[in-house]
């Protein structure tokens, strides 16, 4: 539903008389005007968020150890998986906001506002908390669940890497074609990763601190960059 919904919204966006680079998507947006329901409602949103992750878990949960191993996830190397994870984080992340400023050039991509909570005491712990749902949402589902669920299937390794990008691709669509392109790159690499070493935690990790990154970093960056990261007048 993400994804049809994205695409409805970037038809919809695309047959508007401003141009996609003059339009905005904001991600983590304020849900009320009083600091405390604000919160509330941030941390509830978070946590509705991961009951599909929760799901999977018991739909794929084994009695032996390692209990989640058809996810990838045992657990037994933290340190070299969060290195990974950051490691590819970096390899992702730097042409990935060449894509996006490029996008914006050639007027593919809309502004991407990553935040526009109010500064209070707890908008970084909420948003570092919003970049990890998003890296276990998507990488525990469109990776971890679909590659398992494809595979009993019988589908062919490229046919699930392929499959899982497109998917990627097109919940992100809403912010613009380029976004949808770039995200599809993310999710051939991430799914041949996965499909290679069979590990989960590292994309999760990448993934997590990607959208860190973005969404603590992103006043300072408009702040300082106003011309490329700030909000169109």
């Amino acid at each position: 539903m993400s994804a049809l919904y994205a695409i409805v919204n970037i038809v919809n966006r695309a047959t508007r008389d401003i141009p996609l680079s003059q339009q905005t998507a904001s991600i983590n947006v304020s849900r009320d005007q009083r600091e405390v329901f604000d919160l509330i409602y941030q941390v509830l949103g978070i946590a509705a968020a991961l009951v599909p992750v929760a799901l999977v878990i018991f739909l794929l949960w084994r009695p032996e150890r390692p209990h989640l191993a058809r996810l990838g996830i045992d657990g037994r190397r933290p340190w070299q998986d969060t290195r990974d994870g950051i490691g590819l984080a970096a390899l992702i992340g730097i042409p990935g906001l060449f894509v996006y400023l490029g996008g914006r050039e050639l007027g593919l991509t809309v502004t991407v506002v990553p935040t526009d909570l109010g500064a209070y005491w707890w908008t970084v712990p909420v948003l570092l908390l919003a970049a990890l749902r998003a890296g276990i949402l998507e990488e525990v589902i469109a990776v971890g669940y679909l590659f398992a669920r494809l595979r009993e299937l019988g589908w062919g390794p490229w046919s699930i890497i392929l499959t899982s990008a497109l998917l990627r691709g097109a919940y992100h669509f809403y912010q613009g074609v380029g976004a949808f392109f770039g995200n599809v790159a993310m999710g051939i690499i991430f799914g041949w990763l996965y499909q290679r070493y069979g590990r989960l935690m590292p994309l999760v990790i990448a993934h997590a601190a990607l959208d860190a990154v973005i969404f603590v970093g992103y006043p300072w960056a408009a702040a300082t960059f106003p011309g490329v990261f700030g909000v169109p007048e």
